[in-house]
This record gives structure tokens, sequence and C-alpha cells, in this order.
């Protein structure tokens, strides 16, 4: 028992010194329940891209637990945080390039739907969080829904603008690489928001 409690006591003092130093991203999450991890794997087969789904999910189980409200809202934050990175990523690029060229316009057509998906997406978040089993249920969920679906197509439209031949390779293909990850994160969330509908219909 004295070994127990001097254990502790010693613990207590480690936290005590070390903890304001930590980095919040550095915090350790609690381990997930298995059932907690099989239960995003399995709402995952719905999803476009299924492996990416539990991968950019799985962290958050012990969150999310058995929820679908909670994985769907997990998903388009994450998405959403995806995307803010994406539209961070564009506008570096296009302080370098400028704005007058056609890689400039390009960009800046870019810059401008994906900050229309941002707001989409925030709008998304807002309103699941507001969401409850009444009569507004599909009201909302319908909001939700539209949403999400012009996120994924404002995405798409950035990804269409760097199709023109002439358009600059490397920066091109950073950009691509950001916004194909975008929309499938994209895509996925809009499943798992189906999937979460179709349990109330």
């Amino acid at each position: 028992m004295a070994f127990s409690f001097t254990t502790h006591f010693l613990y207590f003092l480690i936290m005590l010194v070390f903890a304001p130093n930590l980095n919040p991203t550095q915090a350790i999450r609690p381990e997930s329940n298995p059932t907690d991890t099989e239960f995003i794997k399995t709402s995952c087969k719905v999803a476009t891209f299924p492996d990416l789904c539990y991968h950019s999910l799985s962290t958050y189980a012990s969150d999310i637990q058995a929820s679908p409200k909670l994985l769907a809202n997990t998903a388009l934050s994450v998405t959403i945080a995806s995307t803010q990175t994406a539209l961070d990523t564009v506008s570096k690029l296009s302080k370098a390039h400028g704005m007058l060229s056609r890689d400039g316009e390009a960009i800046r057509d870019c810059l401008e739907v994906l900050g229309d998906a941002v707001e989409e997406l925030q709008k998304s978040i807002t309103k699941m969080g507001k969401i409850e089993n009444n009569k507004k249920f599909e009201f909302m969920i319908n909001d939700i829904q539209t949403w999400v679906s012009a996120a994924l197509t404002n995405e798409d439209t950035c990804m269409q603008g760097f199709e023109e031949k002439g358009i600059f390779g490397k920066t091109k293909n950073i950009i691509r690489g950001n916004i194909v990850n975008v929309c499938h994160l994209t895509s996925n969330a809009l499943a798992l928001v189906n999937n979460y509908a179709s349990l109330h219909s």
C-alpha cells in the first residue's frame, strides 16, 4: 500500500513540474477501446475512400466511441482542418507567383472557392452541434448535406483550374496533392453524414 501511495505521489510531482511545458499537440490521448475502433472501421465501409476514412478518424476513437453523430462531426472537423491547410498553402504559393499571369489567375480562383469550402464546412459543423432528434432533424441534416456537397464541388472546381496545359508543373503538383486529399476527406465526411441521416429516416 505504501509503495502504491509513493508511486502515485511521485507521478503527481512529475506532472506538476512538467505539465505546464507540455505542448497540447503532444498530449497523450486515452487508449481507444477496441470496440470503438471497430465501430469506425465498420462505419467507414460506406465511405468513398474507406482506408483514408479509418486512418483519419481512428485516432479519435476514444472520443467518438460508437456514436454515428460524433463520427460524422469528427469527419467534418478533420476535413475543415485539412481544407484550411490547403487554403494556406495555396495562399503562400499565390504570393510567389503573383496574380497577373495565367498561373496566378488559376491560384486566385482556387483561393476563392477553397475559402467558400471552408465556410460551408464550418456551417456544417456548427449545425451538427445543434442537431437533435426532433422534428427539425430532417431540415437541419439537409442543410448539412447541402453545404458539404457544395464544399466538395468548390474543391473540385479548384482542381479543374489546373487542368489546362501550360499551368506550372511543380507548384501545380503541390496544389493538386493537397486538393486531392481534401476532396477525398470531404467525400468521406459526406458519406458519413448521409449514413447518420439514414439512421433517422
